[in-house]
């Protein structure tokens, strides 16, 4: 049986160091939101980031100050997050 992830986290790598991740529902969300705002957009504009699935909360970053991007599947309940070890 193969298991399904509930969600991915995106990690954001920053030209600063720093480091944002964002939940996105299903690859195809991210995917959808990476082709249509953040590939689009002029490099030194400012796009909105979604955190979370909570309407109106957003990351604003201009898309020239991503560095990487990693993808991680996410297999657990979104409450073991809280659980994880850092």
């Amino acid at each position: 049986m193969s298991r399904i992830p509930r969600r991915y986290a995106v990690h954001l790598h920053l030209s600063g160091g720093q480091s944002e991740t964002v939940m996105f529902a299903s690859l195809g969300a991210f995917q959808e939101w990476y082709g249509g705002v953040f590939t689009s957009s002029v490099p030194e504009s400012l796009v909105n980031v979604p955190i979370s699935e909570l309407d109106g909360e957003y990351l604003v970053l201009r898309p020239s100050a991503v560095i990487a991007i990693r993808v991680e599947p996410k297999f657990n309940a979104m409450d073991d997050d809280d659980n994880e070890p850092a």
